[in-house]
């Protein structure tokens, strides 16, 4: 099998140049320039060869052409109106014939709610500042996708797979893990981007669950998280103070859930989490759903 020529950096500075394009810190662009990290990324996406591939951020086509080489259909989101124009020519070039195979959308990731294919995984190259609320927008909305890997900066992709007691766990930690199994995948260096940041890169890897961890709604839940982590330093009891009503009610809420009101959210996982919804639910405790209605629905199932 021949391999594919992908983009290096004077293919990039050419394409860049050519669109009169300087990368920005605004949108956090900073391109990968290196053929092999592009080659470790797909291998690493576990990439099956009947997939349809969602890319956020294809900039200028680097990863979307390894991505392509290994998917059966794309689609790609990009907010730059010159790089979303400029990648289906990329395309037409570096892999000609293969230009029906991917669908390029001008859009805001976060803002996405509908595409024109069905993606079955998620390979992107995120920048730090939108990460998690992309992946949570995009996991909630598209609940087609199976799995995903993304690079982010290392201390988010950190933040994401850490687990209880850890001083990095946090809501990021426990919302991902609501949707997906997820871990760490590896480190990618400064030194294959262009410009080239000053920060290391982390791999992530995300696996969907098979099965809702509830039946109690992901807003429940995450309001729950929300409250639990607004001031770390505060015990459950004290931190689901506001939300369930009272102190009082969130000891309640607790107890009935059998979770010890004096740890802090950080010691919790997501099932632990979940307890406490389902909790809430049959007490009809908490201020922002009829949690009375939904634990019937949820017991009549």
């Amino acid at each position: 099998m021949i391999e594919q020529q992908l983009l290096g950096p004077q293919e990039i500075r050419e394409l860049a140049d050519m669109l009169g394009i300087r990368p920005t810190k605004t949108l956090g662009q900073n391109f990968v320039i290196d053929p092999n990290t592009i080659r470790r990324i797909v291998a690493a996406a576990n990439i099956k060869p009947d997939e349809t591939v969602l890319e956020v951020g294809p900039g200028l086509g680097s990863l979307t052409l390894g991505i392509l080489d290994a998917a059966q259909d794309m689609v790609a989101v990009e907010i730059d109106p010159p790089l979303a124009a400029q990648l289906p020519h990329t395309i037409a070039k570096f892999r000609p014939g293969s230009e029906a195979r991917i669908d390029v959308v001008l859009n805001d990731a976060m803002k996405v709610t509908e595409l024109p294919k069905t993606p079955t995984a998620l390979v992107a190259n995120l920048p730090y500042n939108v990460a998690v609320p992309v992946l949570i927008h995009l996991f909630a909305q598209f609940d087609s996708i199976q799995h995903a890997l993304v690079m982010v900066q290392d201390e988010v992709a950190d933040r994401l797979s850490a687990q209880p007691g850890s001083k990095i766990y946090g809501v990021p930690s426990v919302k991902a893990n609501w949707f997906c199994e997820v871990q760490k995948a590896g480190v990618i260096g400064t030194n294959v981007f262009w410009p080239a940041p000053k920060i290391k890169s982390g791999l992530v890897a995300f696996q969907r669950r098979t099965q809702p961890l509830s039946y109690v709604p992901r807003e429940l839940i995450f309001a729950i998280v929300d409250a639990a982590f607004a001031q770390r330093r505060k015990t459950l009891r004290a931190a689901l103070a506001t939300w369930a009503g009272s102190s009082a009610l969130a000891g309640e809420v607790l107890d009935h859930a059998g979770i010890d009101s004096s740890l802090r959210g950080e010691k919790l996982d997501i099932h632990a989490f979940v307890k406490i919804a389902e909790s809430a639910a049959e007490l009809n405790i908490g201020d922002q759903l009829d949690v009375r209605s939904i634990a019937a629905q949820g017991k009549h199932a």
